[in-house]
């Protein structure tokens, strides 16, 4: 009987579910105590760990569990609580919730990530850093419209060139990560041939979307949530919606398609034909990041750039 390990994380401590023995454990988050986890888990051979993203809490124990060699999944939280309410279970405790996870990994049996290399895994991060300085720019950009007096404008301005500063150093950094690297290298070479795809939305691809180029279309359009969505029922056709996936990915890709529409040849005249087909012009826009992206998606994969 293949044995289905859950794993609920805190900030202090971490509880273990085994669906072989429904045996319960209780280990402290230290980096002591996640080595002697990850060392009995080689030996125990499970057939997969899954546990849930926690802001960073989950990210030391799933790196040595994927060092080690173990299948691993870090899992969506929302999908795990929905799980739980199907099966019933309302109530919410670590135990509880660890014993959950267990389940959810025996019955859905979620595909085992690949481990993000360092690199990788900072330029996300980095990426991640710069949107949040975008959006602190932007608020004080919109809080200097409404500036009552000089010294609250100055204040404003003040912020406002010093977050510039640090999203200049930023895009620096990413920069140079993306050139050291021939792999990152090569891949941004071939987003960048693109009409309307810059170094920025290249470095954000490489790092938030690791799966470009080993996914067919279908599959990378599903996880940045751009797929539609059927909601039929009986005789009803309910309206197809995009949604859910990784929304960042497609937050940021929003900005590069509109400019793609402008420029690109192939993205503009496919958003044309749309609108005389009677397309609202957002739900235009949605297509053209769709087509985009899977085109991408396959020049990647092809290893070639823009044609």
């Amino acid at each position: 009987m293949k044995n289905y390990i859950g794993i609920d994380i805190s900030k202090n401590t971490f509880d273990v579910h085994h669906t072989f023995d429904h045996r319960g454990e209780h280990f402290e988050n230290t980096d002591i105590h996640i080595k002697s986890f990850a060392e009995r888990m080689v030996n125990t051979d499970p057939a997969l760990i899954v546990m849930e993203a926690t802001g960073g809490y989950e990210r030391p124990l799933a790196a040595k569990l994927h060092a080690a060699g173990i299948p691993v999944v870090v899992a969506n939280p929302k999908r795990i609580r929905d799980f739980a309410k199907a099966v019933g279970q309302l109530a919410k405790t670590d135990k509880i919730d660890a014993e959950i996870i267990a389940r959810y990994a025996a019955v859905i049996k979620p595909e085992a990530q690949t481990a993000v290399d360092v690199i990788s895994f900072k330029i996300k991060e980095l990426n991640t850093r710069r949107q949040q300085l975008c959006a602190i720019r932007t608020s004080e950009k919109c809080r200097k419209e409404h500036a009552a007096f000089e010294s609250i404008d100055q204040s404003i301005c003040a912020i406002i060139v010093a977050v510039e500063r640090e999203i200049e150093k930023i895009e620096k950094q990413i920069d140079t990560l993306v050139r050291q690297n021939d792999e990152f290298k090569r891949k941004a070479a071939i987003l960048r041939s693109a009409p309307g795809i810059g170094l920025k939305t290249a470095a954000m691809l490489i790092g938030k979307l690791p799966e470009l180029g080993s996914l067919n279309r279908g599959k990378i359009a599903a996880l940045v949530g751009l797929a539609p969505i059927n909601r039929d029922s009986g005789k009803f056709r309910g309206k197809r919606m995009t949604g859910g996936g990784r929304v960042d990915v497609r937050t940021q890709l929003y900005m590069p398609t509109l400019s793609a529409i402008q420029h690109n040849p192939v993205i503009r005249n496919y958003y044309r034909h749309l609108l005389k087909q009677g397309k609202i012009k957002m739900v235009a826009v949605v297509a053209c990041m769709r087509k985009l992206l899977t085109i991408l998606n396959a020049i990647v994969k092809k290893n070639e750039t823009w044609k």
